[in-house]
């Protein structure tokens, strides 16, 4: 099963400051505001910065995509994984599958040691 793009989201104390940390480590700002939200990329590696969005930090799939922002030519809907994880027995929260029938929405996954999984479709 293809679940996406992957990247961990960081909950960040100093905006200017991870941004600065990561760019010593050779991570480019590829999107967000600079401010609230920032997404770096080195390489294939993609980090997001959320200073005040959330409390922890979250590992974040994209399904939809294939590297960082970059559309895939076939994807499986975030409805269908939804569906399927459900059906698994898994535990969905923050679910917006059923906003709509198609197109952006997300839910949050928790692993057995607490740790969020977010699955978040931009297309």
């Amino acid at each position: 099963m293809d679940i996406g793009a992957f990247s961990v989201s960081l909950a960040v104390a100093d905006m200017a400051t991870s941004r600065e940390f990561y760019a010593t480590l050779g991570f480019e700002m590829v999107a967000g505001d600079g401010e609230n939200w920032t997404i770096v990329s080195n390489g294939t590696h993609v980090i997001g910065l959320f200073q005040g969005m959330f409390e922890d930090n979250i590992l974040t799939f994209n399904p939809g995509w294939v590297g960082v922002g970059q559309p895939a030519d076939e994807f499986v809907d975030i409805r269908e994984l939804r569906d399927e994880f459900a059906a698994s027995g898994l535990n969905i929260s923050d679910d917006t599958t059923s906003d709509s029938p198609s197109g952006p929405a997300s839910f949050t996954l928790t692993d057995p040691d607490g740790n969020a999984i977010l699955m978040d479709q931009h297309v």
